[in-house]
């Protein structure tokens, strides 16, 4: 199933893709896309509605993030081998974990807004992890059991933030709609492999990123059971699990993003997301 929510920032309303690309309305049906909505049993009762039965939405709605109330946004650094090579990083031996703020949180083709003081404003295309079950201490062997589904994110960055101005990576990445997600929560089976899924990023037009979840350094599975071994994860926390090379800071002169710029980027059967950039 391909999931989502539509509707006006703050009163979105969730929804569901029938095979036709008609958003229905699944209010009826769940209040949000969030928490406890998220488990096995619940998506296997949306499953099992006839898409045709539920209302269809009226005109051409705004997407919204394709998940609710999220309790905590989880990204893992520096986790492509090419991208670690791009940066001139060696691969760690663990996963770099850091935090994006759920303030980020934004839709799939809101504006991105540059925030002020920023001159390294960056963008990362990474496929994102739904949470649909508790997991703690979980095994990797397990571990897939434990995601709702899958969906695109821009963990967008100010690398000056990020890096020069002390702390932790955190600054850089949590500014105001620098994590736009979705634009569906497509449910785990329907993603045979998670390592196989081709991915890009366009600015202006321009391919900058062109890659694939087969350069992981860590595979979604690994990472999941990683991380339940230092805090437990809950239904509807997002994983955002690394970028393939071709960021603005890998290129040769760095290249950031500037107010009326444009970004498409995809995963191949998770969606595209589209945004303008303005100043903030």
């Amino acid at each position: 199933m391909k999931l989502l929510r539509y509707g006006p920032s703050g009163a979105e309303k969730p929804g569901l893709l029938d095979v036709n690309g008609n958003i229905r309305d699944l209010s009826g049906v769940v209040a949000d896309l969030a928490g406890s909505a998220l488990n096995d049993a619940e998506l296997d009762r949306i499953r099992a509605i006839d898409p045709a039965s539920l209302p269809l939405a009226e005109g051409n709605p705004r997407l919204g993030p394709c998940i609710g109330q999220v309790g905590k946004f989880i990204c893992i650094g520096l986790n492509y081998a090419d991208h670690a090579a791009e940066s001139g990083m060696a691969l760690p031996e663990e996963p770099v974990i850091f935090f994006k703020a759920t303030s980020a949180i934004c839709g799939p083709n809101d504006t991105v807004e540059i925030p002020r003081g920023s001159v390294k404003s960056d963008w990362e295309v990474e496929l994102g992890v739904v949470i649909g079950k508790h997991a703690k201490y979980v095994s990797v062997s397990d571990a897939l059991e434990h995601v709702a589904g899958y969906c695109v994110v821009n963990d967008l960055s100010e690398r000056d933030f990020q890096l020069h101005r002390s702390g932790q990576w955190v600054k850089g990445k949590s500014c105001d709609t620098f994590g736009p997600i979705g634009p569906w929560l497509v449910t785990r089976d329907e993603v045979s492999d998670p390592q196989n899924l081709p991915m890009y990023l366009e600015v202006n037009g321009h391919r900058y990123q062109d890659g694939s979840t087969r350069t992981m350094h860590f595979d979604v599975a690994t990472v999941i059971s990683h991380l339940s071994h230092f805090m437990s994860l809950q239904p509807g926390d997002i994983i955002s699990t690394g970028t393939p090379p071709g960021v603005g800071m890998g290129q040769s002169p760095e290249t950031y993003l500037k107010p009326g710029d444009t970004m498409e980027l995809g995963i191949e059967g998770l969606g595209v997301q589209n945004q303008i950039v303005a100043a903030g």
